[in-house]
């Protein structure tokens, strides 16, 4: 149903599961496995598997911070995103990799959900593509000292209002992890 042409492929998208990002965050080991799962099954339905990697001066290049937890392995042959902004496609190569592999439907998980996750799905919803939320497979750390909601209100309400968006021509959703095929 996407709006873009001749691409029927689905691609996971993994946003920022790094060291630096996710230490400390709501239910990360719950989130990190989850995440693991969705890579084993896109794995094993030959879906593509995309790692998206934040940088800036918390998290610079080469450090520990910067890495992706250990309990995510990239293979070789999977895409590795580098970005400097929240929206994985913005200054990225991400929209050509898509491109290059006639993808229109993403499944979007990672952290943090207030930020690059958001960020993310509403980037790739406005360029047409059709996006799964990942309902359990998203988090981000605790805010509330800046006036932000805790949270699992934040994991929640991203959950809500994006299973309500619409847009001509491509579908918007939120899937449990355990409900998520990529065999359809």
């Amino acid at each position: 149903m996407t709006t873009l042409q001749n691409r029927p492929n689905t691609a996971l998208v993994v946003v920022d599961v790094q060291n630096g990002v996710v230490d400390g965050v709501f239910k990360r080991d719950d989130v990190v496995r989850n995440i693991n799962s969705l890579v084993e099954k896109a794995r094993s339905a030959g879906t593509l598997v995309v790692w998206v990697q934040h940088s800036d001066e918390d998290l610079p290049i080469g450090s520990e911070a910067w890495e992706y937890v250990p309990e995510l392995v990239r293979q070789e042959a999977e895409p590795l995103v580098a970005k400097a902004y929240g929206d994985s496609f913005e200054g990225t190569a991400l929209e050509d990799i898509l491109a290059g592999k006639g993808v229109g439907k993403l499944v979007v998980a990672g952290a943090e959900t207030d930020a690059c996750v958001r960020s993310t799905i509403h980037g790739a919803f406005t360029r047409g593509y059709d996006v799964t939320l990942v309902a359990d497979a998203h988090t981000a750390g605790d805010k509330s000292a800046w006036g932000a909601p805790p949270v699992e209100a934040v994991i929640a309400h991203t959950n809500l209002y994006w299973q309500y968006q619409g847009a001509p021509g491509r579908t918007a959703a939120v899937t449990p992890a355990a409900d998520i095929s990529f065999t359809d």
